[in-house]
């Protein structure tokens, strides 16, 4: 399997100045190409492009500047034009669904994957990238050679564990510089603690985990209020001045501040959980439906479950585990994880419910947990055996013993 390592260099006055002159002519490749596959009836296939943009192009006055930089990446930029018109196809045929990675109730569980939309074209400013293949670059001890560039040198955090096939320079929208390699990995024999675990994910608690442990992320809201501040700022002042550009670059280390916060927080978590359970079993969530409440939005955005789900999937498959996913229209929160008791929705205020059938009163996120588990390894409770003929009501009379109770006890 492929894994990915990236770390962090600082170049040079005069390597600046050549990065952004290779970044520029891999945005140009880039859109001169896409330019001509959207005019076109018959998309062009990569040889046919790469003559068009970079070797016709270069011959030219207006594009005789493409010289100055390596042929590999702006080689690279039209392939991966090519993988994106792919993808972009596969989604409208279908092609990008019902791919089998996990298993809920023993039996195989597809995953939907997002639709994939046209390339669209690169600016300016923001992210920019480019990637050298094998022949662009080089490991010469502790420095990397790039083709065009010289020598950079990198803070290794870790060792590369093979050579790599690739390695992408980017520069995000703070201006920091990155090296990231492609390196194929082995996966890793090891024994687990536990069989199994269920993790219900949530807003004040981000991972509720059926053998009872919780997980709290960080504290987003300061940050997250100053950026709002900064962007109110940004929107007062002239488009293409300096101080909207320096505002621009401060609201972006805000952000990337909250992300290398929430990246540290659930890579942690996620090593801690896969490396001590053998299955692990998480609850497919609609966050794309979630979002569209105007109240929650921004504060799902910042939990990062999706990201969460998919460091679990890959070190799950790095590790040898089993990772499953439980159907999202699973009544996880309307049923008892001790009898099977189905009791029905309750109001989110509701933190603790109490059972009328066997009289167990749970933690409603730790009695989703538990429920998550039962159902991703296939343990399901015989709903018409415990079926009961009471009936539940939103709010129970003054003689019954309610099936809610707060968790003040109030």
């Amino acid at each position: 399997m492929k894994a990915r390592y990236q770390f962090r260099f600082y170049p040079t006055d005069q390597q600046q100045q050549l990065l952004a002159q290779l970044f520029g002519c891999v945005r140009v490749v880039w859109n001169d190409a896409l330019a001509i596959c959207k005019q076109s009836l018959e998309l062009p296939s990569n040889n046919d492009l790469q003559k068009l943009v970079i070797t016709q192009a270069k011959k030219t006055e207006e594009r005789s500047w493409l010289s100055n930089v390596s042929n590999i990446p702006l080689q690279q930029s039209v392939a991966d034009l090519g993988v994106a018109y792919k993808n972009f196809f596969d989604s409208l045929k279908g092609k990008r669904k019902g791919t089998a990675v996990a298993t809920t109730g023993g039996t195989p569980a597809t995953r939907c994957l997002k639709k994939v939309g046209t390339p669209k074209f690169k600016k300016k400013i923001g992210r920019q990238s480019a990637r050298f293949r094998i022949g662009g670059f080089s490991i010469k001890g502790d420095e990397v050679y790039l083709a065009k560039i010289g020598n950079v040198k990198p803070i290794w955090s870790r060792y590369l564990s093979s050579a790599p096939s690739s390695v992408t320079v980017i520069k995000d929208c703070a201006n920091r510089y990155f090296l990231s390699f492609v390196v194929e990995i082995e996966p890793i024999q090891s024994d687990a603690k536990n069989q199994s675990i269920g993790i219900d994910l949530g807003i004040k608690t981000f991972a509720v985990m059926s053998n009872g442990d919780k997980a709290f992320s960080a504290d987003y809201s300061k940050k997250d209020r100053k950026i709002r501040q900064l962007q109110r700022k940004l929107a007062r002042q002239q488009k293409g001045s300096k101080r909207r550009e320096r505002t621009r670059i401060r609201i972006a280390k805000q952000h990337n501040q909250i992300a290398d916060t929430r990246k540290d927080f659930l890579h942690k978590l996620s090593t801690k959980i896969v490396s001590e359970n053998q299955t692990i079993v998480l609850e497919d969530l609609n966050v794309s439906g979630m979002v569209k409440n105007r109240k929650l939005a921004r504060v799902i955005s910042l939990q990062g479950w999706r990201e969460f789900r998919v460091f679990c999937e890959a070190k799950s498959e790095k590790l040898n585990r089993d990772f499953r996913v439980v159907n999202r229209w699973e009544p996880t929160s309307q049923t008892c994880s001790c009898c099977g008791y189905r009791w029905g929705k309750i109001d989110l205020s509701v933190r603790s419910v109490l059972c009328l059938n066997c009289g167990a009163e749970h933690d409603r996120d730790e009695n989703a947990s538990r429920n998550i588990e039962m159902v991703g390894m296939g343990h399901r409770h015989d709903l018409k055996r415990t079926e009961s003929d009471r009936k539940t009501t939103s709010v129970a009379s003054c003689c019954e013993l309610s099936r809610i109770t707060d968790v003040l006890r109030r």
